[in-house]
């Protein structure tokens, strides 16, 4: 599971290090792709498989299917990380998120969320503004 948050500067390069306590479970493999809000969505290998094989399920004919799975599958990259965690995000993702100097990292249970930090502030204020209405969504979801 991730959780957490936190802060890292990007290189010139465009190479961003993933948190040590995160790398374990990405050993598999990962990939990145966008995320739904404008971050970047990074997934371990057998998380990704999983959403692949539901996504496979979904009738061709469905127009929302079909971009769903140019949104996620079009824009995906699969990454390694370095001797020293650090992985290369495509330009192309970096631009689509606003991430350039600095990034936060944010552990959302099976996947991971790379933000601009600014867009994660505002994006943060904005789901507290939204809290009532998020939990009585949830809650209608079973939790």
């Amino acid at each position: 599971m991730f959780s957490g948050e936190y802060s890292h500067a990007m290189d010139a390069k465009g190479r961003l290090t993933i948190p040590a306590r995160f790398r374990d479970e990405l050993e598999g493999g990962l990939v990145v792709t966008k995320g739904y809000e404008p971050c970047i969505l990074l997934y371990p290998l057998g998380e990704w498989s999983a959403l692949a094989s539901k996504v496979a399920q979904l009738p061709k004919t469905s127009r929302a299917a079909r971009a769903y799975s140019r949104l996620v599958f079009g824009s995906a990259a699969e990454v390694t990380p370095d001797k020293m965690g650090r992985i290369l995000l495509p330009s192309f993702l970096r631009e689509y998120a606003g991430i350039d100097q600095e990034a936060v990292i944010v552990g959302v249970n099976t996947y991971i969320e790379i933000w601009n930090p600014e867009r994660w502030r505002a994006t943060l204020e904005q789901d507290m503004d939204d809290l009532a209405d998020i939990l009585d969504d949830v809650s209608k979801m079973g939790i």
